[in-house]
């Protein structure tokens, strides 16, 4: 176990060697030199699974110092592990930014591009409908006030009509099924009206939800 464990401990100082040249290293060679630290990263991966077997073997009084020993490699290993994603993602994501930034200087515009031209007028044409409707919708809604001021006014108007009917029939002496027949008729005008009322505010409603 000594043997492996002191050979395993050398691969890892090499890693960690090698690692402090990434950041130094051409754009052509990095591709290279990370290959080679992951194949390097997996066998001391690989040596440590027969250590922790070996450790295991040991005698009562020194195996848990073994497997202590053991850990620690496995921990400095996984730190390069982590160290080389990280590396690889940043590199990654300067590279893809370069890309980005090259096409677009790359790239020409001109003022009669049909790329720009097309949106453009699709968004006029779309400024244009919803104006239209905004103007559609401010008659509607002024219509419907117009109808609401207008019913009420009848509601006044059937009230002061009822009442007269009243007095002119107290006045005249009419039967109480005349005065009777009056108020029923003077009530079905009433939720006739309240019912023209409610059907507008429904109506308006409808028109704000779906349309505004």
């Amino acid at each position: 176990m000594e043997s492996l464990y002191h050979q395993t401990n050398k691969q890892i100082q090499e890693v960690q060697s090698l690692m402090g040249r990434l950041e130094n290293t051409d754009r052509q060679s990095v591709h290279l030199l990370e290959n080679d630290l992951q194949v390097r990263i997996d066998q001391i991966f690989s040596h440590l699974e027969r250590l922790e077997i070996l450790a295991s073997k040991e005698p009562p009084n020194r195996r848990q110092n073994a497997k202590l020993r053991v850990d620690q490699l496995k921990y400095d290993v996984q730190h390069l592990q982590t160290a080389l994603r990280n590396f690889q993602h940043r590199r990654y994501s300067r590279e893809s930014q370069d890309r980005e930034r090259e096409e677009l200087m790359s790239r020409t515009f001109t003022t009669n591009d049909a790329d720009t031209s097309i949106p453009i007028d699709e968004t006029l044409q779309l400024n244009s409908n919803l104006n239209n409707a905004h103007r559609g919708m401010d008659d509607l809604l002024g219509s419907g006030s117009s109808i609401l001021t207008g019913l009420r006014d009848q509601r006044g108007t059937l009230k002061g009509t009822h009442k007269k009917m009243l007095d002119v029939a107290n006045m005249l002496g009419l039967s109480n099924t005349v005065m009777r027949l009056i108020e029923k008729r003077a009530t079905q005008d009433k939720f006739i009206m309240i019912g023209g009322m409610l059907l507008t505010c429904v109506v308006m409603f409808l028109v704000v939800k779906y349309l505004g």
